[in-house]
C-alpha cells in the first residue's frame, strides 16, 4: 500500500500552511528494538511500563517542517544512554512534561540503579529541569506518564503508594510497596502533585496498575487500568476526577475481541488522548506484542462497550480505526504498516501528527514496498520498520512529511505545543465525612441488576419472584412490609471487604500455602456490615483511600451470587452513588454513571411515608428508603457525627424498623456478634459498636477458625445423649489409643498434613479426598471394583480387501511353505478394546468451598440442609443443626465468602 505524500512545492515553505507549521512539535527518537538472539522485533508486555530501553532522547522542532532544526533537549543528561517517554504538553502550550531515566550504573545492584523521574522543559526559556529537586525524594519511587492538570498541577503514575502507606501505619503494619495482583512487580497507581513537584498525593487505589493518564479539556482524567482481580487480566479505560473522586469505568470491559479469530480477546486499551470532536483516541494492542500499534477513535459519550449504548446514547459506531491503513494486530505482515504514535493537532482541523512506518517485506535480501505480488509470496517476511513523522488529514486521507523515514529509528510520544481551551475542576467534598477519613456509599437498590429487576437475586432478570408465597413483580411490592415481610426478603446485609497489599519476599517471605487453597483472592480484610433496606437501598460510611469490594448477604450473613470482582474507592468526604449490582456475563456496562437507567426511582411523591411503613417517616420525591431513614433517624444527615445508621459494624445486627405495626408485624431482631465467641475473635472490641475508618476484621485460619474444632460444646454420644465434647471428639483419625475412621470422613485434628505447612484440618476441609476404612489397625483407602475399557495388542492373520486370508509368497509369487509344508500366514498386530475390572478409590468431595459459604457442604450440613457428602446411605448420620453457635457460623461463613484463606495478614505469618 502506498501512502499519499504531498511533496514540497512553490508558495508556502514545505507546502505547509502557517496554521500547521508555526508551532513547535516534540517527539522521542529511539532505536528500533531488536531481539539480540533472533534479530527480530522483540515481544513487549505493555504492562511493563518501567522497562528501560536506552538510547532514547526528546527532540524539539520549532516548526512542524522537514527543514526545521531538530534540537536534542535531553542529550546533555542522558548522554545517549538514557531513556525518555510519556511526553505531554501544558494546556497553554509552553511546557513539556516527560518521564526520564538516567543511564544504568555499571555493576550496581538493581535497587541502586536510577529510577524513572518526571522532568519538565520550558520551551520559551529553553530550560530543562527535574520536577522533584531533592535526589532522595525523586528516587523514592518510580514516576512515569506525567500530564498537566488544568489548574497547573500534575497527574502521574507511580509506585509511591503514598496514601496506601499511611493506611498501613494506621493499621499497625510497617510501610512497604505492595506488589500487583500477579505478585510480579510493584503496583502502580495515579498520584497528583503541584506544578513545583511537592504535595504528592495518591488518588487511585487499584491493586495492579493504573497508567497512561490524560487530562481532558473538562478537567477530568482518563487512564488505562489493568483490572486483575482474581486473574481477570484486562486493560480498560477508566475516568476519575483530579482529586480521585468519581472513579468509574469508561469503556472496554466487554470489548476485547478484535477482528476475526486471530484477534479474539487481544484488544487492550492504552495511551488514550482526547480528540477534538469529543471522541477518545486510543491505542489498542495485545498485552504482549511487537512494536507497532493500531490507532482507534472511541465514541465514549454514547458507548460503554463495542455494542452497548449508554442510556440515551444515539451513536452508530463505538470504535473505528483512526486511519484508513489496515493494521494487522495478529501475527504476520501488517499491510497498513505500523504506527509508533499519534496525537491530534488541535488546530481547528481534523489533522494529527503520526509516527508511521509503511509496510515493507524482504525480497532477495532487500526491503521492498508491500504490494499484491509481494504479499502473495509464501510466508512473506516483514522488513525492519522505517518510521517517519507526518501530518495526517483524516478528512482528505493525505499526509505530509515532517520527519523523513529513517531505517532503524522509531519516533514515539508525539506532541504539538499548541494552546488549548480547558475547564477548571471544582471538587465537592463533605468536610464532616472527610474529617472521619471516610466517604459515603449509597446504593439505590441491590435488586437492580444492570438496570433490570432481580427481586430474588437468582441472577435471572425475569421481573418476577416468589417471595414468601407472594408473586413480586415491582420494587414497590418488595418495599412494602405488608406485602413482603423482612423474613421473605433475600437481601439483608451488605459486606464491605478491603484488599490487603502483598509485600515482596524481602519484607515477608510468603509461601503459596499461606494464601490457602486458592490464591485468586490473595488476602482480604472485612471492613464492616450495613443493613439493606426493604427497597434494596443501602447507605453506609466506608473508609477512604483503600480498595474495596462489596457483597450482598442473606439473613445468615452468607454472600448471594458471585463475588464483585471489581475494586471501588471513595476519597475523604466523597459521596458515591451507584444504581445497583452487576453481572459481568450480562455484557452490560458496570459502574459507569448514567450508562443504564436506575431501577429504583425512589419515592413517588413528597411528604408521605412509603407504603405501610412508619407513619412518622415521610419521604421526599426520588428518595430511596435509605435516604428517608437517614433523614428521619439523623436530623443532621450524614453530617451528624452520632448517626449510627451510617456507620457499618463488624457484627451482623438486624432490627426491623420499617413496618407500620398497624399494617404489618415487625420481624424479630437478631444479632451475630464476635463477643459471643469463646475462641479468639478476629475483630477489635473497640470496633463494636464504635466503628471507625480504621476498623478491620482479619481472619487467619490457625488463630480464628482452627480453635473452633476444639472448643467445648455439647455433642451426642453413641447412645444419643448430649455430653461435653468438641468437634475433634468425633472428627479425628486418632483417638489417642488407636487409629479410627473420622466421622463423616472429615479429620479436624490438630497435626499438620505431610510436608504441608497447614493444619491437616484445613486440607481436609478444602481438598477432595478418598473414603477410608480401618484394615488391621491402619487407615487405608476404600477400593471398589470398576469396569474400564482397556486397549490391548492382538496378533492375527491379515486379510485382503475381500476378507480373504493372506499368505507369504516369494519373489516369483509362489507360496512360502513352513517345515510341515503348510503355507505361512501373513501376521499383523491390531488393537482391540476389552473391558477389565480394576479397583479404584471412592472419592469424597471437599467440605468447604473457597468460592462461597453457600457453596460449602460443611455450612449446609450445620443448618441441616445437606445430606452426607460421602454416601446417601449415611443419611442417618448425626444431625449437626445447632452444634455451632450463630456467631461461629457467621465467622466461618464470612471467612469462606472472602476466599477461605489460611492467612489474611502477611505479618501474621510465622517466620
Amino acid at each position: 500500500m502506498a501512502a499519499t505524500l504531498t511533496a514540497c512545492g512553490g508558495g508556502q515553505e514545505d507546502g505547509l500552511d502557517p496554521a500547521v507549521a508555526d508551532f513547535p512539535i516534540a517527539y522521542v527518537k529511539r532505536p528500533v528494538p531488536v531481539d539480540e538472539e533472533t534479530g527480530t522485533l522483540p515481544v513487549n508486555d505493555i504492562r511493563d511500563i518501567l522497562a528501560f530501553n536506552p538510547g532514547a532522547d526528546l527532540y524539539l522542532r520549532e516548526r512542524a517542517s522537514p527543514t526545521a532544526k531538530e534540537i536534542n533537549i535531553t542529550g546533555a543528561v542522558t548522554r545517549g544512554r538514557g531513556d525518555v517517554k510519556d511526553v505531554s504538553v501544558s494546556f497553554d502550550g509552553t511546557k513539556l512534561l516527560f518521564a526520564l531515566r538516567l543511564p544504568e550504573i555499571e555493576d550496581a545492584e538493581p535497587e541502586d540503579q536510577p529510577s524513572w523521574n518526571i522532568w519538565q522543559y520550558d520551551i520559551a526559556e529553553k530550560r530543562l529541569s527535574r520536577l522533584i529537586e531533592s535526589d532522595i525524594a525523586a528516587e523514592s519511587g518510580e514516576d512515569v506518564a506525567p500530564h498537566f492538570l488544568t489548574d497547573g498541577g500534575i497527574v502521574f503514575t507511580s509506585t509511591r503508594q503514598r496514601q496506601s502507606k499511611k493506611i498501613l501505619l494506621q493499621e499497625g503494619k510497617p510501610q512497604f510497596t505492595a506488589l500487583d495482583e500477579d505478585r510480579n512487580a510493584a503496583a502502580m497507581t495515579l498520584h497528583v502533585m503541584s506544578g513545583s513537584g511537592d504535595n504528592i498525593e495518591q488518588i487511585t487505589f487499584n491493586q495492579s496498575l493504573d497508567f497512561d493518564p490524560v487530562v481532558l479539556s473538562s478537567g477530568e482524567i482518563v487512564f488505562s487500568r489493568w483490572d486483575n482481580v482474581a486473574n481477570r487480566s484486562a486493560i480498560n479505560l477508566y475516568k476519575v476526577n483530579p482529586d480521585g473522586s468519581g472513579l468509574e469505568i469508561l469503556y472496554g470491559a466487554h470489548s476485547h475481541d478484535g477482528e476475526g479469530e486471530d484477534e479474539a480477546g487481544i484488544y487492550q486499551y492504552v495511551k488514550p488522548k482526547e480528540f477534538p470532536d469529543g471522541r477518545l483516541m486510543a491505542v489498542i494492542r495485545s498485552q504482549e506484542s511487537q512494536l507497532g500499534d493500531k490507532m482507534v477513535l472511541i465514541d465514549t459519550a454514547n458507548f460503554a462497550d463495542a455494542t452497548q449504548l449508554v442510556a440515551g446514547g444515539d451513536g452508530t459506531q463505538a470504535l473505528e480505526e483512526a486511519t484508513r491503513y489496515q493494521v494487522n494486530m495478529a501475527d504476520g505482515v501488517s499491510p497498513g504498516g505500523r504506527f509508533g504514535a499519534i496525537t491530534p493537532l488541535w488546530d481547528g482541523t481534523q489533522r494529527a501528527l503520526i509516527s508511521w512506518s509503511s509496510c515493507r517485506v524482504m525480497t532477495a535480501g532487500r526491503a521492498v514496498p508491500c504490494n499484491g505480488a509481494n504479499l502473495a509470496q509464501p510466508e512473506p517476511v516483514e522488513a525492519p520498520p522505517a518510521y517517519g513523522i507526518y501530518i495526517y488529514d483524516f478528512q482528505q486521507d493525505t499526509q505530509l512529511p515532517v520527519v523523513l523515514p529513517r531505517s532503524g529509528t522509531v519516533y514515539t510520544d508525539l506532541v504539538a505545543a499548541r494552546p488549548r481551551n480547558f475547564q477548571y475542576y471544582t471538587p465537592e467534598v463533605n468536610d464532616e465525612l472527610a474529617a472521619e477519613a471516610v466517604g459515603l456509599l449509597h446504593i439505590r437498590s441491590v435488586y437492580d441488576l444492570d438496570g433490570l429487576a432481580d427481586f430474588d437475586l437468582d441472577g435471572a432478570t425475569d421481573d418476577v419472584a416468589n417471595l414468601g408465597g407472594v408473586e413480586v413483580t415491582t420494587l414497590a411490592q418488595l418495599a412494602d412490609p405488608a406485602v413482603v415481610p423482612a423474613e421473605a426478603r433475600r437481601a439483608r446485609f451488605l459486606r464491605i471487604v478491603k484488599a490487603v497489599g502483598i509485600p515482596d519476599d524481602d519484607i515477608v517471605e510468603i509461601a503459596n500455602g499461606d494464601f490457602g487453597r486458592s490464591r485468586n483472592q490473595l488476602m482480604r480484610e472485612i471492613v464492616g456490615y450495613a443493613m439493606v433496606e426493604p427497597d434494596g437501598s443501602v447507605m453506609a460510611k466506608v473508609p477512604a483511600n483503600v480498595a474495596l469490594m462489596i457483597s450482598v448477604l442473606d439473613a445468615d450473613g452468607r454472600r448471594i451470587g458471585d463475588r464483585h470482582n471489581n475494586w471501588i474507592q471513595v476519597r475523604p468526604g466523597e459521596v458515591r452513588q451507584c444504581n445497583g449490582c452487576h453481572d459481568h456475563a450480562s455484557g452490560m456496562p458496570h459502574g459507569r454513571r448514567g450508562a443504564v437507567a436506575a431501577l429504583n426511582s425512589g419515592a413517588a411523591t413528597s411528604g408521605l411515608p412509603f407504603s405501610n411503613t412508619n407513619p412518622l417517616w415521610n419521604a421526599e420525591m426520588g428518595e430511596t428508603m435509605a435516604q428517608t431513614r437517614l433523614n428521619n433517624e439523623c436530623s443532621g444527615g450524614w453530617a451528624q457525627a452520632d448517626c449510627a445508621m451510617l456507620s457499618p459494624g463488624i457484627d451482623l445486627v438486624f432490627e426491623d424498623v420499617w413496618p407500620d405495626e398497624t399494617a404489618a408485624a415487625r420481624a424479630a431482631p437478631f444479632s451475630y456478634r464476635y463477643a459471643d465467641l469463646t475462641t479468639p475473635r478476629p475483630g477489635s472490641a473497640e470496633c463494636s459498636p464504635n466503628w471507625s475508618a480504621q476498623c478491620r476484621v482479619v481472619i487467619n485460619y490457625p488463630e480464628h477458625i482452627h480453635p473452633l474444632w476444639t472448643a467445648s460444646r455439647q455433642i451426642p454420644n453413641a447412645l444419643g445423649a448430649m455430653v461435653e465434647g468438641n468437634c475433634v471428639t468425633c472428627h479425628t483419625s486418632n483417638n489417642g489409643a488407636e487409629f479410627v475412621v473420622p466421622a463423616g470422613q472429615l479429620d479436624l485434628s490438630d497435626d499438620v498434613f505431610g510436608d504441608d505447612i497447614r493444619r491437616r484440618a484445613y486440607n481436609e476441609l478444602f481438598n477432595r479426598d478418598n473414603k477410608q476404612e480401618l484394615v488391621n489397625g491402619v487407615l487405608v483407602d476404600v477400593l471398589v471394583d470398576e469396569l474400564v475399557d482397556q486397549v490391548i495388542d492382538v496378533e492375527r492373520q491379515a486379510t485382503d480387501a475381500d476378507g480373504n486370508l493372506l499368505f507369504e509368497v516369494d519373489a516369483d509369487g509362489n507360496p512360502v511353505l513352513d517345515e510341515n509344508g503348510d503355507p505361512v500366514p501373513v501376521l499383523e498386530i491390531v488393537q482391540e478394546t476389552i473391558q477389565v475390572t480394576i479397583q479404584v478409590p471412592v472419592p469424597v468431595r471437599q467440605s468447604m468451598s473457597t468460592n462461597a459459604a453457600r457453596n460449602s457442604f460443611f455450612l449446609r450440613r450445620m443448618s441441616g440442609t445437606a445430606a452426607s457428602r460421602v454416601d446417601p446411605a449415611e443419611e442417618a448420620a448425626v444431625d449437626h443443626t445447632g452444634m455451632l453457635t450463630a456467631a461461629e457460623l457467621k465467622l466461618i461463613s464470612e471467612w469462606a465468602d472472602i476466599g477461605g484463606q489460611y492467612y489474611n495478614d502477611p505479618f501474621d505469618i510465622p517466620n
